[in-house]
């Protein structure tokens, strides 16, 4: 059943702004249209006729978090894939008065390669302008004196590179891939129950992520099962987590209610955004399945075909 927008993201005396009902959806492009116009070039007239029921959802936007994966590329073998529309939908944003912040829970590169990738595919991004989990759980970790046992995809171990190891006194969890083995499991396992007070520390919760060659299995389910093994719950260092979005959040000078989350996760971008009192947009690219636009707990309060088609929608009606 939708659940009514969180209201305790709106500062305190101001009213919220106007805002429809969630799980607006763009019309989509008719299937009978000889050539279809090219992603973000339709024309003004058309534009406002199809993305007016979303206009007063946007009152008031200031700032703009963009998820990575499966919103700006598609992950995989050399380098990947920008998404049609999007290096030219980034540039087109940071172009207006909006801020904006990339928010991605990417665990197997460190932020400096995921940025080298995404500007040889010809976006302009910096590594400072990206929120990723790595660094914050580093932050964590230091501020708590843990010590983890890293069960980590090789092209994130940089990240940890100032971090003590030794003697673990917790475990650090997120997409190893390939390096997800019974006996890394079996380790991780093992650190975990030897511990009297064990911690678990996962960066993100995804259950999948899709790549070129199709969709692949996330964090999440590997998290659960250490969850399940060891009888204790993870903390997650990524979204969904409310901390997350609040350092992005931080990080534009934007308050919650003044911005919105554009992703391709129902739950982790789009579920975790509205909790913290943000509007939400899902695209329908990426893991977007089907399915999402009935998902039985969250709702965006927008859908849109690719991010294209949300800059367009977003740039129509800043500072309205």
């Amino acid at each position: 059943m939708p659940r009514p927008h969180p209201s305790s993201g709106f500062a305190p005396g101001l009213p919220a702004p106007p805002r429809l009902a969630r799980g607006t959806t763009l019309p989509r492009r008719s299937c009978a249209a000889a050539v279809p116009a090219p992603l973000g070039t339709r024309s003004r007239e058309a534009l406002s006729d199809a993305m007016a029921p979303l206009g007063e959802l946007l009152a008031g936007v200031r700032g703009v978090l963009l998820d990575i994966s499966g919103v700006l590329y598609d992950s995989g073998a050399g380098g990947g894939t920008a998404i049609a529309g999007s290096v030219e939908a980034v540039a087109r944003l940071k172009r207006s008065r909006l801020k904006v912040r990339f928010c991605t829970n990417e665990s197997q590169k460190s932020r400096a390669e995921l940025v080298g990738q995404l500007r040889r595919l010809g976006f302009d991004i910096s590594e400072g302008e990206v929120t990723a989990p790595a660094p914050a759980a580093c932050q964590i970790l230091k501020e708590r004196g843990l010590r983890p046992h890293l069960l980590i995809h090789d092209g994130v171990r940089s990240e940890f590179d100032q971090i003590d190891t030794s003697n673990p006194n917790c475990v650090v969890i997120a997409d190893a891939g390939e390096s997800f083995s019974y006996q890394n499991m079996n380790s991780a396992f093992q650190v975990l129950m030897e511990l009297e007070n064990p911690v678990l520390i996962s960066l993100g919760k995804g259950r999948y992520y899709k790549e070129t060659s199709g969709l692949m299995l996330d964090v999440g389910p590997y998290m659960k099962a250490l969850e399940y093994a060891c009888g204790i719950q993870a903390e997650v260092v990524g979204k969904p987590s409310p901390e997350f979005f609040k350092s992005a959040l931080q990080a534009i000078g934007v308050e919650a209610h003044q911005a919105v989350m554009i992703g391709d996760d129902i739950v982790g971008d789009v579920g975790g955004a509205q909790r913290c009192g943000m509007r939400a947009l899902q695209v329908r690219t990426g893991k977007f399945r089907p399915s999402d636009e009935h998902h039985p707990e969250v709702k965006a309060d927008g859908y849109v075909d690719n991010l294209a088609e949300a800059v367009d929608l977003l740039l129509q009606h800043v500072d309205k």
